[in-house]
């Protein structure tokens, strides 16, 4: 209870600054009254352990405008972050309905909301929040971002390789590996139906993407072998060796120790998704 209240607080105070900043001395005086009321009923409902009444309160306390806009997406982000998610979509919520909100500002509202649902694992609303906002080309690259996400949680892997493509020209980055490891995911989906032909061609199609990608050299290895094309794989595990020159170390210890380069997630299992900050290709053999 105290932690909102702290919370809530300098929302309220900042009600008082914007009012003082908006009306003359003689308007002040006029709405001083009001204002007083209002701000100790915003309080009573605090202390009442009212917290969702106070924060209603207090948005409303607030005329959204380029003073106080940044007041609010600050609350919906403290909110989130508490885990307080029907809170968070409130206010964003509150936000978007505001008529006077600027094209910039409402799109970031969007984004917001997207996020709350994201984190609230709702990704049926997160998606279509984030495609309109791709559509209409605000907030591009970090709708981008989330859709790529999404479709990762869901392993909608065409759709991840689509947007992640797509980031890619954007930001110009090197975001190979990851489109890389989409593919890989494919051929596994693949290989899973017997669909020799098409795992084959997701293969192809990572190393094309990452010339360099360990995970579909030993994937075509594998499948080579199970086709008792000992050459062809013979090739391909060479191939992986040279990527990786910890390849053979992954291959014959019986117990081995990873962790992941980005986060220091420990594991024993080799994964090329962390399964704790979700990057790719960041578990690695410690050295021993």
């Amino acid at each position: 209870m105290l932690e909102l209240l702290f919370l809530l607080l300098p929302i309220a105070a900042v009600s008082g600054y914007v009012l003082g900043k908006k009306f003359t001395t003689d308007k002040l005086s006029k709405t001083q009254g009001k204002f007083s009321t209002q701000y100790f009923t915003g309080l009573n409902y605090l202390l009442n352990e009212q917290p969702d009444k106070a924060v209603d309160f207090f948005i409303e306390m607030l005329d959204v405008d380029d003073e106080t806009i940044e007041t609010h997406f600050t609350l919906g982000s403290l909110f989130r972050k508490r885990g307080e998610i029907d809170k968070a979509i409130r206010i964003h919520q509150g936000l978007i309905a505001r008529a006077s909100l600027t094209k910039e500002q409402r799109s970031l509202a969007l984004l917001e909301l997207a996020r709350n649902y994201v984190y609230a694992g709702v990704l049926d609303r997160a998606e279509k929040l984030l495609l309109d906002l791709v559509f209409s080309g605000e907030q591009l690259v970090p709708s981008l971002t989330h859709l790529s996400e999404i479709y990762q949680k869901e392993r909608q892997w065409e759709k991840a390789i689509n947007i992640t493509q797509r980031l890619q020209t954007i930001l110009g980055g090197d975001l190979v590996y990851q489109i890389a490891q989409f593919y890989c995911e494919l051929a596994e989906q693949a290989i899973k139906l017997d669909n020799v032909k098409e795992a084959t061609m997701r293969l192809k199609q990572a190393l094309r993407e990452n010339k360099n990608c360990v995970r579909a050299s030993i994937m075509q290895g594998d499948l080579a072998q199970r086709q008792q094309d000992y050459r062809a794989a013979d090739k391909a595990y060479q191939r992986a060796q040279q990527q990786d020159p910890k390849f053979m170390a992954y291959q014959t210890l019986q117990k081995a120790n990873y962790r992941c380069k980005f986060c220091g997630f420990y594991t024993q299992v080799l994964t090329w998704q962390c399964p704790s900050c979700r990057n790719w290709e960041g578990i690695k053999l410690e050295n021993n």
